[in-house]
């Protein structure tokens, strides 16, 4: 049995100042696997032009996967940053744009794997009532970008658009395309207001459709909601890893901590501990 795929987010890791410090104190804590977010590789002004130039894609690329190789982890998914709740059609086909371009560009990082949000509505323009056709029509061009430069889309349950295991299982059967799954975020589905007998439903009925996982742990919805080291909050993780694992997930194991005990990678190394005797 090929060893667990121990992975860790670059985004929210603070206190290290640029790409390079955070791969060297990963890998020194343990962690082989990493997530990226976009633009820590690609300029947005490259990402938003309708035809980007390839040699650029690469060329950034390249900075990136030498950084990598030096500190001897890989990339497991590259997160999308998008936003797919937007009022003005204009401002959705650029979003569309990017996202191709993301697409075209992932595998120049050695994964096939993107992670998506859903959207976030920040001006409050779009009713709720909107969302779900919204997406439905986004996720489906997506799909097309998925099929063209062969990637995976793993979609997050990240914010108020898609916190919801029973919509995302709904999207994933009308989207109807193998390429679009979930990223399971142990945690959010609690942060959201979801109970948790709740969330332990996502977990199975989720388990076969995920690309990627958060495994994060804490306590309380909003607005009381406090982030812990996995094992540490009241999250049931070990849930969570039985429904992955029979499912037949082969994943990256992703931590991502947002508890009180951030400075110097502390809350990441008790993640990685727990995730080497637990996962």
């Amino acid at each position: 049995m090929a060893a667990p795929k121990l992975g860790v987010i670059h985004y929210n890791w603070p206190g290290y100042d640029g790409l390079e410090p955070f791969l060297a104190r990963a890998r020194e804590i343990g962690y082989r696997y990493c997530e990226l977010w976009a633009s820590d590789i690609w300029d947005e002004a490259l990402l938003g032009q309708g035809d980007p130039d390839q040699g650029a894609l690469e060329a950034a690329a390249e900075t990136v996967t030498q950084q990598l190789e030096r500190h001897d982890i890989q990339v497991a998914t590259v997160s999308a940053q998008n936003d797919f709740i937007q009022d003005d059609a204009d401002v959705m086909g650029a979003q569309l744009v990017r996202y191709r371009n993301l697409c075209r560009a992932v595998p120049l990082l050695g994964t096939d794997l993107l992670r998506s949000d859903g959207g976030w509505n920040r001006e409050g323009k779009v009713p709720r009532e909107r969302w779900d056709g919204m997406l439905v029509e986004a996720f489906l061009r997506a799909v097309e970008f998925a099929d063209e430069f062969d990637v995976r889309i793993a979609l997050d349950n990240h914010g108020d658009a898609t916190n919801d295991g029973d919509w995302q299982l709904s999207l994933i059967e009308r989207v109807g395309s193998p390429r679009l799954g979930v990223n399971l975020d142990t945690m959010n589905y609690r942060w959201f207001g979801h109970d948790l007998a709740t969330i332990e439903r996502y977990y199975r009925i989720l388990a076969p459709h995920t690309f990627h996982t958060h495994l994060k742990d804490g306590r309380n919805p909003r607005p009381d909601y406090q982030g812990a080291a996995l094992g540490e909050g009241e999250i049931d993780l070990a849930t969570a890893v039985r429904c992955l694992k029979e499912a037949g997930y082969e994943g990256a194991w992703t931590a991502e901590y947002e508890g009180p005990e951030a400075v110097g990678g502390v809350g990441y190394e008790k993640c990685f501990a727990w995730m080497a005797k637990n996962v």
